[in-house]
């Protein structure tokens, strides 16, 4: 029996009632939205209203189309609630599996020495899980331990708007911004209370490297109007400009109690990081995300253990964590003279990454694969991961597809948020016509595929 198709919606507003519409999109599959519904959720004045004036500042919806064009796409990705629910379940078993004594032990022994440093108590904030997720694959093909984007996911939220009712039955409630909004604050808070402060959180540092030249700008500066609007001092700032006396870390004269850190430094290496990194060893401020939650979560060698039944059962993971990481992760292997002629065999079936990776740079599917690039990843630290493919959104008729993958937001093994990422390319990007952040929308639940 072939798939019934969606209902034509375009913008006709009598075409279903509110009372028949969920009726309308039943036993519409989440493939068919994804490849039918060319309705556009994107409210223009909204998202200007939102980056000038709700959340932002004057000038910003400026920034952002002259900095970064295809930050923002215009249409919606329909998820069936089963998969959104599979991947709550795979991030509280990852998280479970990271606070087990033996995996701890294990992941820093091999880890630069910074990452045993004991982080005070802070957790990390705003972790990214990476989903390619299908009506017929679902795979978590990375983790990161400091995502950019959650604030442009709150802007996203706030400019949608509904073409049908059809449609507007699965439009996330605009109370779902704020509500990220707020927890974020709560996030930032429990950080320093967790690194053992009784007095309320006062200043917040955004550091990056030359932050005004970063590509995500926009963001620091609608976290800095966040954290201001809830009574915090915050300053966005290179890591050059900090100073640490006093057993503090200062920026000018305002003293530092938190920094939200988006640098790629993970290990704080580089010589401009010194200050930020004696002032992290001393505890002289709390840094979060830091070394030790990118060593943990985020270093891709991480997701060959994860994916190796041996070594969880070794690490004492219950059966049932197991069975639900090994469904759910790619296999993934360490690539090393030992196994380099079998993978370059295999490579068709392979993607590629750099483990100290992030952005997904000098990351490479196995069938582009050149000899001059293969000579390079066996002289670097790379993963091998078995070949997932991401899902597929049409934006029009007679128009290729766009690829997507599903970012999980979480904090402290919960989702906060799930956005997509549309693209063209080997990997994602904001570089693409069409593409960028999307929202993600429930969809019709017709069962999940466990693949």
């Amino acid at each position: 029996m072939s798939k019934p198709l969606l209902p034509p919606c375009a913008n006709d507003t009598t075409y279903l009632s509110t009372a028949s519409a969920a009726a309308a999109l039943a036993g519409v599959s989440i493939e068919t939205l994804n490849s039918r519904c060319f309705c556009i959720s994107l409210d223009a004045a909204a998202l200007r209203d939102a980056l000038e004036s709700t959340l932002g500042q004057p000038g910003l919806f400026e920034l952002v189309q002259q900095r970064c064009p295809y930050l923002f796409a215009a249409y919606p990705v329909f998820i069936a609630p089963a998969h959104l629910q599979r991947m709550a379940e795979v991030i509280r078993a990852v998280d479970s599996v990271v606070a087990l004594p033996a995996y701890r032990e294990q992941v820093l022994a091999r880890s630069p020495a910074i990452a045993a440093h004991d982080p005070g108590g802070a957790k990390g904030v705003f972790f990214g899980y990476d989903f390619h997720v299908t009506e017929g694959a679902f795979g978590l093909i990375e983790i990161n331990s400091n995502a950019g984007g959650a604030m442009l996911n709150a802007v996203l939220a706030r400019a949608q708007r509904a073409c049908c009712p059809a449609i507007e039955q699965l439009l996330p409630p605009a109370l779902r911004a704020e509500t990220l909004e707020a927890g974020v604050i709560v996030m930032f808070r429990q950080e320093w209370a967790l690194a053992g402060h009784t007095r309320p959180l006062r200043s917040i540092a955004i550091v990056d490297e030359a932050p005004e030249q970063q590509y995500l700008y926009p963001e620091f500066l609608l976290f800095q109007q966040l954290f201001q609007r809830h009574g915090l001092q915050a300053v966005i700032a290179d890591p050059a400009e900090l100073s640490l006396k006093d057993g503090l870390l200062w920026h000018g004269e305002l003293a530092i109690d938190l920094v939200y850190n988006r640098l790629t430094d993970f290990a704080l290496d580089e010589p401009a990081n010194a200050t930020l990194r004696q002032a992290y060893l001393q505890q002289a401020t709390v840094l979060t995300p830091h070394p030790q939650a990118h060593a943990l979560y985020a270093d891709k060698r991480n997701l060959a253990l994860l994916s190796d039944a041996d070594q969880l059962q070794a690490l004492g993971v219950p059966e049932e964590i197991q069975q639900l990481l090994l469904a759910a992760i790619p296999h993934t292997e360490v690539v090393g003279p030992a196994n380099a002629e079998r993978l370059w065999r295999q490579r068709k079936r392979l993607f590629f990454k750099p483990c100290a990776g992030y952005g997904s740079r000098a990351a490479y599917r196995g069938d582009k694969l050149t000899q001059r690039v293969w000579q390079e990843i066996l002289a670097g630290d790379y993963v091998a991961q078995a070949l997932v493919l991401p899902g597929q959104r049409v934006m029009a008729s007679n128009t290729p597809a766009l690829k997507y993958d599903l970012r999980d937001y979480a904090y402290d093994g919960a989702v906060q948020w799930v956005a997509a990422r549309l693209y063209q390319g080997q990997t994602t990007n904001f570089r693409t016509p069409g593409g960028g952040f999307a929202p993600v929308y429930p969809g019709p639940d017709m069962g999940a595929s466990r693949s």
